[in-house]
């Protein structure tokens, strides 16, 4: 059994909607209770294959990433060092993230595709299932603006992955400490 869960806020930028068929393009998580203990690395895409609009949201491009990015199976790796580096004995690393499916999705396929398995298992917590959970209120009231404007962020989200994933850190904890609190 495990005496301490380590939440790591987990945010990535990708070329399309689903791993395999699209790429990974970049990587930001931070440590929930500690958000500038953090990783972040951009990746070289796997394929050519991308959506136009994940492209200018996140302001990448697949040919100059090509150049500049890591190959994936050295940006797992890094990946997996600093998480294993946060771990203390008896801990348990926690994916937590802002529609936590769609990041761990990528996640979980890359670690499995170049590593061969994941650190953080199999299971991820949603923020805005756990917002939900909290205030009962409806899903459509899940969006990060106004859980946002409920919880009062300091931090603003700019789809850079390591400055999402400090902003969703931000709202993990807010969110815990009224929970705590209740």
């Amino acid at each position: 059994m495990s005496d301490r869960e380590i939440f790591i806020s987990v945010d990535v930028e990708a070329a399309g909607p689903i791993p395999g068929e699209y790429s990974l393009l970049s990587i930001g998580a931070c440590c929930v209770d500690n958000d500038t203990q953090t990783f972040a690395c951009e990746l070289q895409p796997i394929n050519d294959n991308a959506d136009p609009k994940a492209l200018e949201v996140s302001g990448f491009s697949l040919e100059e990433l090509r150049r500049t990015g890591l190959p994936p199976a050295e940006a797992m790796r890094r990946f997996r060092d600093w998480l294993k580096g946060l771990m203390e004995r008896n801990s348990v690393l926690v994916f937590v993230g802002f529609n936590a499916p769609f990041d761990w999705s990528f996640i979980n396929y890359y670690f499995h595709k170049f590593l061969g398995e994941n650190p953080f298992g199999f299971t991820a917590l949603d923020i805005k299932a756990y917002y939900m959970g909290y205030t009962g209120c409806r899903w459509s009231d899940t969006r990060s603006s106004r859980i946002d404007a409920a919880m009062r962020a300091t931090q603003q989200p700019d789809h850079k992955a390591l400055h999402d994933a400090q902003y969703q850190a931000e709202l993990f904890r807010l969110i815990r400490e009224k929970v705590d609190r209740s």
